[in-house]
Formats: C-alpha cells, sequence, structure tokens
C-alpha cells in the first residue's frame, strides 16, 4: 500500500520529556498503519529518537529565557529565583512576588511563547521538506504555539492542507499567564493565525466546544490523549498497600492535604496499619509537600522518590495497589483530562482521582470501571477502607477494568481519528 505523507510539525518528541511527546509518538506509531507515512520536523532533541521514525531535527537557538539568563550572567539550566538565593519556602509560595515578577518579564519578552527563536530554522527547514517530497498534509500541535506559525506560513506558501492540534487551548486557556493587554494581542494573532487552518482538533468536548465559540467557521474535531498498546501489561504487586502517584505537582492547584489527612486518621483509628501502607510520589520533590507529610506525622509512610525515568515509572504504576491521580482544584478543569490517566489505564490498576469538579475525568472512571473519584474526605476514607479490606484479603486491591472499554483510549484509536480528519481536509480540497 501507496502511504500518503504527513508532515508534522512539533517541538515535543521522543525522547524530550512531556506527556505531549507521547501523544505525537503514538501519532508516529501508528499513523502507517491508516495509509499515512508521517515526517517529524521538530528542534534538536536531547538524544537519539527512534530510528523506526523519520525524525528530521534543526538546530535550535534556545528558550528565550534561557538566552536572557546567559545576557545576566546565570546559569541557563536553573531558575531565576533559585540562582538569586529566594528561599525555597519562598520560590514555592503561592504568592510569590519573584514569581509574578518573572511572569511579567515572560509576558513581554517571550512573545506568543518561549521558543519563538526557532521559527525561522524551522520555516526554512520545512520548504526544503516541502520541495524534496510529495506531502498531502502538515499537522502541528502545540505548545508551543510556535509549530502553528510554522505551519501556516507553509500552508500558504504550498496551499497544503493543514491540521492545528491542540493539546492546550491557547488564549482561552483558564490557566493563562499573562495580562490582558498581551491576551488581546495574542487573541488578534490566534483567530488570524487559525482563519488559514483546514481543521482544528483538541482533546476533549469541552475544550472544543470553547474552540468553537472563538472560531466559529472553522470544523473542530476531538482526539483525546492515549495509551500506547504496547505499554498494557502488568508487573508482581508490592507486598504493601501501596498508593503511587507519578509527575508534577503544582502547590494551591492539587490538593494532598485531604489524602494525608484521611491516612493519618484511619493509622489513628487503627483501620489501616502504619507498618503495611506506602504512599509514594515519583517526580520533582517539593518542599510544600515536605511540610504536609511532617504535619500529619507520616514521614515513615509518605515518600517523595524524586524524578526517575519513564522505564521506571511504568514499573513503579504497575506494581502498585493503587494509582493516585490529583486533580486541580478548578471548576473550569472539568473538560480536561490528566496526561498520566493515560498512562494509569494502561498500567491496569484501581485509580483514585482525587479533588477538582466531576468531569471528564470522572466519566472516563465510571465508563471503564478503573477506578473512583473523591472530593470529600469521608468518601475518599470509605474508598481507602474498602481498597485495604481487599488488600489484607486477598494479598492485592482488585482490578476491575474493562479492557474493551479501555482500549478505545490507546494511542491505535487516537491515529485513526487524525487519518480520518486527514482523509476529509484533502477530500475537500
Amino acid at each position: 500500500m501507496d502511504l500518503k505523507r504527513v508532515l508534522i510539525i512539533t517541538y515535543y518528541f521522543p525522547p524530550r520529556l512531556g506527556v505531549a511527546s507521547l501523544r505525537l509518538k503514538g501519532l508516529a506509531k501508528y499513523l502507517p498503519e491508516f495509509g499515512w507515512e508521517p515526517v517529524i520536523l521538530t528542534a534538536t532533541l536531547p538524544g537519539i529518537p527512534d530510528q523506526r521514525f523519520k525524525v528530521i531535527q534543526t538546530p535550535y537557538p534556545g528558550d528565550i529565557t534561557a538566552l536572557l539568563k546567559k545576557k545576566l550572567g546565570l546559569n541557563s539550566s536553573k531558575g531565576f529565583q533559585e540562582q538569586i538565593g529566594v528561599p525555597l519556602a519562598i520560590r514555592e509560595g503561592k504568592k510569590s512576588f519573584t514569581r509574578k515578577l518573572i511572569t511579567i518579564i515572560k509576558g513581554l519578552i517571550a512573545y506568543p511563547d518561549e521558543q519563538k527563536r526557532w521559527y525561522s530554522i524551522a520555516v526554512k527547514t520545512g520548504m526544503k521538506i516541502m520541495k524534496e517530497g510529495n506531502f498531502k498534509a502538515i499537522i502541528s500541535s502545540s505548545g508551543p504555539v510556535t509549530t502553528h506559525l510554522v505551519a501556516k506560513e507553509l500552508k500558504i506558501k504550498y496551499n497544503i492542507p493543514w491540521i492545528a492540534d491542540l493539546r492546550d487551548l491557547w488564549t482561552q486557556n483558564h490557566n493563562y499567564s499573562y495580562g490582558i493587554l498581551r491576551k488581546w494581542f495574542e487573541r488578534r494573532l490566534e483567530v488570524n493565525m487559525f482563519s488559514w487552518a483546514d481543521a482544528l482538533v483538541t482533546v476533549s468536548e469541552p475544550l472544543a466546544e470553547n474552540l468553537s465559540t472563538l472560531h466559529t467557521k472553522k470544523s473542530i474535531f476531538v482526539i483525546l490523549n492515549g495509551f500506547d498498546p504496547e505499554e498494557m501489561m502488568q508487573e508482581p504487586l508490592t507486598k504493601q498497600f501501596t498508593i503511587t502517584y507519578t509527575g508534577q505537582l503544582y502547590q494551591g492547584k492539587q490538593n494532598s492535604d485531604i489524602l494525608l489527612r484521611a491516612i493519618s486518621e484511619l493509622i489513628t483509628q487503627k483501620l489501616i496499619s502504619r507498618n503495611n501502607i506506602g504512599i509514594r510520589f515519583f517526580g520533582p520533590t517539593q518542599y510544600w509537600l515536605e511540610q504536609e507529610i511532617k504535619k500529619y506525622g507520616l514521614v515513615e509512610v509518605v515518600q517523595q522518590y524524586g524524578i526517575i525515568s519513564r522505564k521506571i515509572i511504568l514499573k513503579k504504576q504497575r506494581e502498585s495497589q493503587i494509582l493516585l491521580l490529583l486533580n486541580w482544584n478548578d471548576p473550569r478543569e472539568q473538560g480536561l483530562y490528566s496526561g498520566k490517566l493515560f498512562e494509569y489505564l494502561a498500567a491496569k490498576r484501581p485509580i483514585l482521582a482525587i479533588g477538582g469538579p466531576k468531569g471528564v475525568i470522572s466519566e472516563l472512571l465510571l465508563e471503564t470501571s478503573t477506578g473512583f473519584h473523591s472530593s470529600d474526605l469521608e468518601s475518599l476514607k470509605f474508598f481507602i477502607i474498602k481498597c485495604y479490606k481487599d488488600y489484607r484479603k486477598n494479598g492485592q486491591v482488585q482490578y476491575c477494568g474493562k479492557i474493551d472499554k479501555i482500549k478505545k483510549y490507546s494511542h491505535y484509536e487516537m491515529a485513526k481519528k487524525f487519518s480520518r480528519v486527514l482523509e476529509n481536509i484533502i477530500n475537500k480540497k
């Protein structure tokens, strides 16, 4: 079968770390099964990409703030606050003055994003690729939004169908960091740029509804993130009653306090043995979390293990009795899926989601029978006791996931949906 070629423009691709890289890897891996040959255009990667994929790397001049740090004589790989001696407790504070100041500076110099210096290099390389290959379409994936700027230039020059994939919304993002003035200019840029796109893609129905209010004449499709079906496997479970969280934590946006309080109370009430339980956090160590752990007297129960490789992360997920998902405590988050949710599905272990509003995550857990969502202390304690009794009786927490439902959220299905959108836009042409 002759494959049609599609140019995928992305900053994130393995081995560059990030959930975004997994979406693009899945797309590159499974699109050929639906008649498309992907060619990846990206910036210099921090390692050798998988040789199965055709990846074209361009030189990368660096993030704009990294350049500023160098000009100030600072280490480009470390944070501003750390290098100027701001104490950790203040750096992690919700109302850090230095953090606000840095956000203001970024708002001025990093427009439209940190990777804007890659634009001209990527456009030049993209034009060379277009001349050498018979491409039928372009997919650009953000963030950063510079990928869409590059795609727009290639779209205009070669009149080629273009899909803009927004893993997060742009100016409609409720976590938009910058001021009203920048947002006004940036929204004009967004509307103008996507007027050239043949289709927009985003990762949930609520986000698609938001997009449609701004881009009223655009075809908008929903294609969720997913997991690699080849990673859907099991490991021997831990002998201890383990609850595991993997990934970054965000102070003030996620609530670990309710979990620690629930565990502390259950231990005090002798409903759980302190010696049998272990709560594990794998990801950047957080000072504020350490303070919460001490506050509830759980130093021997809860451990932060820092950053480890993804290969080991997957093993830790699969061996856990329960996987922990800390939703963001914002009603506008009800339309967002956490990227790690899909990894958790592949691990085939029960998922405990805590905090945030009922929304798409709750619906997915219910549909797949893979977990429980709790927003209050009593329901959380009830679930933990139920799982702990199961663990004590059977040596493990029972897993009830419906595999046929779970497989709907694989990268294979994701690529199939992208292929349908591709066929749709080239047929219209």
